[in-house]
């Protein structure tokens, strides 16, 4: 039986920030996560070609600089695995463009207090645009995941998460989103989410939902990805009843 998720101290865990470009509002985001929790901060500059690792140190955070550009995921991923190596008690991931305010991280530490869940990811139903409640709908009958939201870059993640999210089972994953979830409860992590203010994009579109034929290319991969996972489960399920009765 996996232990009770402890309470967490924002103290002890890291911020991870995946930044591709940011360098227009990276240095207030880290600023405003410093000023609201008082961790370390570490931003994963994926190959940024604007200065973005340069500004993030200016305003006091660490700077993992890739060599090459891995995605959202990839870069999440590398933060994860340094807080891993480097013994934080757990990791809250946000977005460098602004949109997840400084002043409601405390949120994600209070739900996960109250619930003692592994992992608690912010939300904001307000901001989600016709495509994405569309998505959602269809993506809660295909996974059975009961989430508001999918995509929310904004999650705090303990050290049992963070262990299987540092592993190569979570490597390889397009998007932070329904692969990373459906291992996550595969493993029987327990998932909340909680209310929180947004911004506005500052800058960009969404990588996900830029357009139409973006979502049908986005859910076409995710159903292909759910179909194979649950072809995987029947197959370990038959193989490990042969075991039980060789």
């Amino acid at each position: 039986m996996a232990p009770e998720p402890t309470r967490l101290d924002p103290a002890e865990c890291l911020a991870v920030i995946p930044a591709r470009d940011e360098i227009a509002t990276v240095a207030a985001v880290v600023a405003g996560v410093r000023a609201s929790l008082g961790c370390h901060v570490l931003v994963v500059d994926d190959a940024s070609s604007d200065g973005t690792a340069a500004a993030a140190r200016a305003a006091g955070a660490m700077a993992l600089e890739l060599p090459l550009g891995l995605g959202a995921w990839g870069a999440t991923q590398a933060g994860i695995r340094y807080a891993r190596r480097h013994g934080y008690a757990g990791v809250i991931t946000l977005d460098a463009d602004g949109q997840h305010q400084p002043d409601s991280l405390g949120e994600l530490f209070k739900a996960q207090a109250a619930s003692r869940a592994n992992v608690i990811i912010g939300t904001c139903t307000e901001r989600l645009s016709r495509a994405k409640r569309i998505a959602w709908h269809y993506l809660r009958l295909l996974t059975g995941l009961r989430l508001a939201d999918f995509t929310s870059g904004l999650r705090l993640y303990d050290a049992r998460a963070v262990a299987i999210l540092a592993g190569p089972a979570a490597s390889l994953l397009d998007y932070q989103d329904v692969g990373v979830l459906m291992l996550l409860a595969k493993r029987g992590i327990a998932i909340r989410e909680t209310p929180v203010p947004m911004s506005p994009r500052r800058a960009g579109h969404s990588r996900v939902f830029a357009s139409w034929p973006v979502v049908a290319r986005y859910l076409l991969h995710t159903t292909i990805l759910c179909v194979a996972q649950i072809d995987a489960g029947r197959r370990q399920g038959k193989h490990s009843a042969k075991e039980r009765h060789a």
